[in-house]
């Protein structure tokens, strides 16, 4: 079956949490013809061209409660959900766009990780593995990102990126993306240590996890094509991997002085180290989960994504 929109709207009907029978079955369908058979954690690892030096990303489960088959409704080339699900482009659009790829012949590693959703189980016990092909490795590229418009620079509190790299990416994409730092959790995340440069970029999809989830499936086609012919040789690579940089953010454009700025950073270092505490004292406070989305104006968030454990930090 050739790569076509169609097939990712086909790809999309499959609610698969991780470890469940229909992961199972996409696995089988979709990955295992082109990838072969999973290593011993579930991903699915190919290696195409001699010592290819960027790896691609995506993986195999979705954040759905329930396994099974949806129904899924397309209106001017946006596709969502109709059953009171969440779509699943987190990740489907990033595997959808890894097989179009690999169909097309572009060298670079393959990496399909299993159980992200939970952990990120699939790619930390890969990393710890250091399988040959990594050490060849300068760039993780995983296609896990909300919007059209991020080339993320940083994840989990620290940089992965350096903006020279991002600035590179996006000019060989020719999409007018550009660096941003607030990225959360993917499995380039777990390259950080070992590999320079570590992003996810955006594929698309909006209102991930939640049931108005949506994938333009024309912005995956126009992105595909972009893939496919962007010039990888031209990727800048900056970072040192064994230089822990973490994310501070510039507050001094939203206070008055400089001492406001440096309480502000005291507080984010105080909330980065202490999370658990911060959160005890705002609940003791009565400042609710709801409040605090209704006031940093967060629409696409559903509750019930961050009060499900299994979910915590995801893309």
């Amino acid at each position: 079956m050739a790569v076509t929109k169609h097939k990712l709207v086909a790809m999309l009907q499959h609610m698969r949490p991780a470890y469940s029978t229909t992961e199972l079955i996409f696995n089988e369908r979709y990955l295992e013809p082109v990838f072969g058979k999973p290593d011993e954690h579930g991903n699915y690892t190919l290696v195409l061209g001699d010592r290819p030096n960027v790896c691609f990303t995506a993986h195999t489960d979705t954040v759905h409660k329930q396994e099974g088959i949806q129904t899924l409704k397309i209106e001017d080339d946006v596709v969502t959900s109709v059953t009171g699900s969440c779509l699943g482009a987190d990740c489907t659009t990033g595997l959808w766009l890894m097989l179009g790829m690999i169909e097309a012949g572009v060298e670079g590693v393959y990496v399909a990780h299993a159980a992200e959703e939970i952990g990120g189980i699939g790619s930390a016990a890969l990393v710890k593995d250091r399988p040959t092909w990594l050490i060849e490795i300068d760039a993780v590229i995983s296609f896990d990102r909300f919007g059209t418009t991020s080339v993320i620079t940083h994840q989990g509190g620290q940089r992965t990126a350096s903006d020279e790299f991002a600035l590179s990416l996006s000019s060989i994409l020719g999409l007018g993306m550009s660096a941003e730092q607030y990225g959360t959790y993917t499995d380039s995340l777990e390259y950080a240590g070992v590999v320079p440069e570590c992003t996810n970029i955006s594929v698309g999809y909006y209102d991930q996890h939640t049931t108005r989830e949506s994938q333009d499936l024309r912005f995956a086609e126009v992105l595909l094509e972009s893939l496919i012919q962007a010039d990888w040789s031209a990727l800048a690579i900056f970072r040192n991997p064994d230089v822990y940089e973490p994310f501070s953010l510039s507050y001094d454009a939203y206070v008055d002085s400089q001492e406001e700025a440096e309480e502000l950073r005291s507080l984010e270092k105080l909330v980065l180290d202490r999370p658990t505490e911060v959160a005890k004292l705002l609940h003791e406070y009565g400042i609710t989960l709801d409040v605090v989305c209704d006031e940093l104006g967060l629409d696409y968030a559903d509750k019930s994504w961050y009060t499900d454990h299994n979910n915590y930090y995801q893309s």
